[in-house]
C-alpha cells in the first residue's frame, strides 16, 4: 500500500513537472526580444502572443504581459487591464497611452519610456477582448457578430486559466483586475465569475483580491442622469435639451434607446459642438475633421471614438509588419487591419448588456472583495456625476467623508471611503485618467494595491 501511494505521488509530481516544463517552453516562445524603436536599457521582461479560449471555433485572445520592474519586488501582484468600447483595444489604449511602460512618438516609429508606468508597482497583463478586437480573432466569423457581456466574461476567464498554465509562476499570486469605460461591465462581471469559480477552494490558483474601474459604465439610469446633469451644469447643452433628455431617456435601455431619446442625444451632440467630450480641457484634434463619429448604436455617447490624434500613432505602429512579428501577433494573417476600436462589428452587434452592475457590486462587497472606483473630473462621456449617482445608489455606510487628497502639496482630487468601496476623483483628468494625469494615477494605483486611503498631505 505504501509503495503504491509513493508511486502515485511520484507520478503526480512527474506530471506537474512536465506541465511546468511545457508552460516554460511556451512562455519562452512568447518572449518579446525587443520592440521596434524600443528605448535602451529596458530592465523588465515582456511576453505576448495568443491563448486559445475555444478550440472548436478557433477563438484565441491576444495578450501582452509587461513584468514589473525589479524594484517592485519578486512577488509583485498581477494586474489584468481591460479597455472598453465595447470593441476597443487594451494594447492600443491601456498599454500604449495609459499605464504601460512605453508611449509611441508622433513619428510612429520609435517609443519612449512612460515614467509613471504601473509596472513600477505590479506585473501588467493587457488583454484584447472579445475576439475581433485588436489582434484577437476567431476562425468562425459568426463569433464577431454574437459578442456580448456574457461571452466576453467566459472567454476572459478561459484565457486566465489557460494563460496561468503557460505562466505557472503567477499561480497563487495576488491578482487584481483594472479597466475603464465599458470595462465597467467587463471588470465586475469577470470578478464575479472568478469569485464564483473560487468558492469552496481553499487556495485558488487565481488568487483574486479586488478590482478598480475608472470613468466606468455602471448603471444605465444613473449614467444617463449624471451625464445629462454634467452636460447641463457645464453649459454644453440648452435647458430645453436637458429637460427633454431626462423626459425621454432616463428609463430607456442605453443599448436600445428609443427614437425620441436618440433624437435628443443627437441634438445634444450638435449643441456641444466640436469639443473633445473625453477631456473638456483638451483642444480637439483637427486632423480628421470632427471628433464625433456619430451617435448610432448602443451607448450613444460612448460610440464617439477616442481622440484620433492620440490613437493614430498606435494605428500606424501596430500595423507595421516588424512590430507584429516582434509581438508574435497576427500569425493567422487576419484579413482586416489592426484597429484601436472595432465599433463597426464588435460594438454594433453587441448581444447582451445588463442595465446595471450594482447587484454585482453588492455581492462582491458582501464577500469582502476590494473595490475602488475612480473618475477623471473633466470627462463628459462617463462623467464623475454619473459615477457618484451610481455609488450613492448602493447606500453604503461612509467611513471617511469627502476630502481632498494631495500630490506634492497640491490637490490631486477628492476621495470618499465607504464600507467596502473607495471612490477617488482625479482633478483635471479626462476619460483616460492615466493619460491626462499619469503621476496622480500611479499614486492612486499604489494606494489601491496597498489598500491605503489617498494621501491627505
Amino acid at each position: 500500500m505504501a509503495m503504491a501511494r509513493a508511486l502515485v505521488l511520484l507520478l503526480a509530481a512527474s506530471a506537474a513537472a512536465a506541465a511546468v516544463a511545457t508552460g516554460t517552453a511556451d512562455q519562452e516562445s512568447d518572449r518579446i526580444r525587443e520592440l521596434p524603436g524600443q528605448p535602451p536599457n529596458v530592465e523588465f521582461s515582456q511576453y505576448s502572443g495568443y491563448v486559445t479560449v475555444n478550440p472548436a471555433r478557433g477563438r484565441a485572445l491576444f495578450y501582452w504581459l509587461v513584468e514589473a520592474v525589479p524594484a517592485a519586488g519578486p512577488i509583485a501582484p498581477l494586474v489584468l487591464w481591460l479597455n472598453g468600447g465595447p470593441g476597443c483595444s487594451s494594447v492600443g489604449y491601456g498599454a500604449s497611452e495609459e499605464v504601460g511602460p512605453f508611449r509611441i512618438r508622433p513619428d510612429c516609429q520609435t517609443l519612449y519610456r512612460n515614467s509613471n508606468s504601473w509596472n513600477k508597482a505590479a506585473n501588467l497583463l493587457f488583454l484584447e477582448s472579445p475576439a475581433g478586437v485588436g489582434f484577437s480573432y476567431s476562425n468562425s466569423s459568426l463569433d464577431l457578430y454574437t459578442a456580448g457581456d456574457a461571452k466576453t466574461a467566459l472567454d476572459s476567464y478561459a484565457f486566465l486559466v489557460n494563460w496561468l498554465e503557460r505562466f505557472p509562476q503567477y499561480k497563487y499570486r495576488e491578482f487584481y483586475i483594472a479597466g475603464e469605460s465599458y470595462a465597467g461591465h467587463y471588470v465586475p462581471q469577470l470578478a464575479q465569475l472568478i469569485y464564483e469559480k473560487n468558492k469552496g477552494i481553499q487556495n485558488p490558483t487565481i488568487n483574486f483580491k479586488g478590482f478598480m474601474v475608472g470613468n466606468a459604465v455602471i448603471d444605465d439610469y444613473h449614467d444617463y442622469l449624471g451625464t445629462f446633469e454634467f452636460w447641463w451644469t457645464h453649459g454644453l447643452i440648452s435647458d430645453k435639451t436637458y429637460h427633454d433628455l431626462k423626459a425621454t431617456c432616463l428609463l430607456e435601455s442605453s443599448q436600445h434607446p428609443s427614437p425620441d431619446c436618440l433624437k435628443n442625444l443627437n441634438l445634444a451632440s450638435a449643441e456641444e459642438g466640436n469639443i473633445d467630450p473625453y477631456s473638456l480641457n483638451t483642444k480637439p484634434c483637427n486632423d480628421t475633421g470632427s471628433l464625433k463619429l456619430g451617435l448610432g448604436g448602443r451607448y450613444p455617447w460612448l460610440s464617439r471614438a477616442y481622440d484620433p490624434c492620440t490613437e493614430r500613432y498606435a494605428s500606424i505602429y501596430y500595423n507595421r509588419p516588424e512590430v507584429q512579428k516582434a509581438l508574435h501577433a497576427n500569425t493567422t494573417r487576419i484579413h482586416y487591419p489592426w484597429q484601436t476600436c472595432r465599433y463597426d462589428i464588435v460594438g454594433t452587434y453587441w448581444a447582451d448588456s445588463p442595465r446595471s452592475m450594482l447587484p454585482i457590486y453588492q455581492e462582491l462587497i458582501a464577500a469582502g472583495i476590494k473595490i475602488w472606483v475612480f473618475s477623471g473630473d473633466t470627462d463628459a462621456v462617463v462623467p464623475v456625476t454619473a459615477t457618484r449617482y451610481s455609488i450613492d445608489a448602493l447606500k453604503l455606510p461612509t467611513l471617511v467623508n469627502w476630502y481632498p487628497w494631495y500630490d506634492h502639496g497640491k490637490v490631486g482630487g477628492w476621495s470618499q471611503v465607504y464600507k467596502g468601496l473607495t471612490l477617488v476623483t482625479v482633478a483635471g483628468a479626462g476619460h483616460e485618467v492615466p493619460l491626462h494625469r499619469p503621476r496622480q494615477a500611479l499614486i492612486m494605483f499604489r494606494h489601491f494595491l496597498q489598500n491605503k486611503p489617498m494621501p491627505t498631505q
